[in-house]
């Protein structure tokens, strides 16, 4: 009995000693967590602003040389190559990012691009905006800008602090966890039910659509943070290559990042950029940001106050791209044609001198049809080289016009 009072008391010593140094250790974790977190969103803006400015080098070369008879002349020029120099920089900085920080700080840093592009496009590309959109565009764009950084600060100051060592037995134990399956299952039924819709019932809805790129992004994102964690523990001596996930990790990434641009490729053709870039960003984050708590359990053990202000800081940086984004110009649409062989007597009208009425508007090419009910005005017409004419429209019975559908040609 002796012996065990002496031993319990001398085992009494140590727990206060033990208790002490954990609050230590919890702190130097947070430390380091944070500095993780700091320097993956440092990556990630350096990438987004990187890109940002590769994407409008590109846009300005490609304006320059509108008119080249070469349809590829700008594959001469050193501003081309610099913004593809550029842009392979910038992805290169946002995949490192994936390594450093979690999943749902990174995904909405994707803003900072959307900002720096509304910024660089009045100073850089010139953009034009009339004195009575004055109010309406340019105010609302920077009042958008503002909440954009706004929301970007809040999500680097509350995001998530969870981290993990992206070895392959962690990321197997992960991809076979009860909730990732759930989710799986249930993304993949909305993927097939969103799919039978698009292609066979032609809902062609802007949400249904990057819906279906959302759900795509969130995969390629998940896919990316484990090839990207894998890459910098190999690197760091901590050999994961010989994981078989790695290589499943890494074909899942390709594939679905390509099906993600064929459908991003789809929606363009039907909808204005600005809005496929508002509404994705809004969609793919949302959906990104589900399945990485739900496979890195990014928010385990946070407290509901940062959960709250992280949601915050995303709502505010939605709102933020929202507006930069929907006072944009549109392009201008393509415009059908007429046949001019469908017409009778117009073979010869070159060699007779006849005039022909000019495109309208100054559009995109001579000889587009204009929606006008008074055809007969005379808008100073093209004379061709014999004499001028004035131009008066007939209608001829007989053959009726035949309207052809004009694709662009890139």
């Amino acid at each position: 009995m002796d012996g065990a009072h002496s031993a319990g008391l001398q085992l009494q010593p140590l727990s206060p000693t033990s208790g002490a140094t954990s609050p230590s250790l919890s702190s130097g974790e947070g430390s380091f967590s944070y500095k993780e977190n700091l320097i993956g969103a440092l990556l990630a803006i350096f990438g987004h602003l990187v890109v940002s400015i590769a994407l409008n080098l590109q846009k300005y070369c490609h304006i320059r040389l509108a008119g080249s008879k070469d349809p590829r002349a700008y594959f001469k020029t050193k501003t081309w190559w610099l913004g593809l120099l550029l842009l392979l920089l910038g992805e290169l900085g946002v995949f490192a990012s994936y390594a450093f920080a979690p999943l749902s700080l990174i995904v909405p840093l994707s803003a900072v691009s959307v900002i720096a592009s509304a910024i660089i496009g009045i100073i850089f590309i010139k953009e034009k905006w009339k004195p009575k959109d004055f109010v309406r565009r340019y105010v609302l764009s920077f009042v958008g800008c503002g909440l954009a950084i706004v929301g970007t600060y809040l999500l680097v100051t509350f995001a998530p602090n969870s981290h993990e060592k992206m070895t392959g037995e962690n990321i197997a134990r992960h991809l076979v966890s009860w909730p990732f399956l759930l989710y799986m299952l249930v993304a993949i039924v909305l993927f097939c039910l969103l799919l039978y819709f698009y292609k066979e019932k032609n809902a062609n809805s802007i949400v249904v659509i990057l819906l279906l790129v959302a759900l795509l992004g969130s995969m390629t994102v998940v896919t990316v943070k484990a090839v990207a964690g894998m890459l910098v523990l190999s690197i760091q001596g901590n050999l994961q290559l010989d994981y078989p996930i790695f290589y499943v990790m890494f074909v899942c990434m390709v594939a679905t990042a390509i099906y993600q641009a064929t459908f991003l490729s789809q929606a363009s053709q039907i909808y204005d950029s600005s809005l496929i870039a508002s509404v994705g960003y809004i969609l793919s984050t949302t959906v990104a940001i589900t399945a990485g708590s739900i496979f890195y359990l990014d928010f385990l053990g946070e407290e509901a106050l940062h959960i709250c202000m992280f949601a915050l800081g995303c709502l505010i940086a939605f709102l933020g791209v929202f507006l930069i984004t929907r006072n944009r110009k549109k392009a201008i649409p393509f415009e059908p044609y007429i046949s001019m062989d469908a017409m009778p007597g117009m073979q010869d009208m070159h060699a007779k001198g006849m005039t022909v009425q000019p495109d309208l508007k100054a559009s995109f090419s001579y000889g587009a049809l204009e929606n006008n009910d008074s055809i007969s005005e005379i808008y100073t017409p093209a004379t061709l080289p014999v004499m001028q004419e004035e131009h008066s429209s007939r209608s001829t019975p007989g053959v009726p016009y035949r309207v052809l559908e004009h694709t662009k040609k890139e």
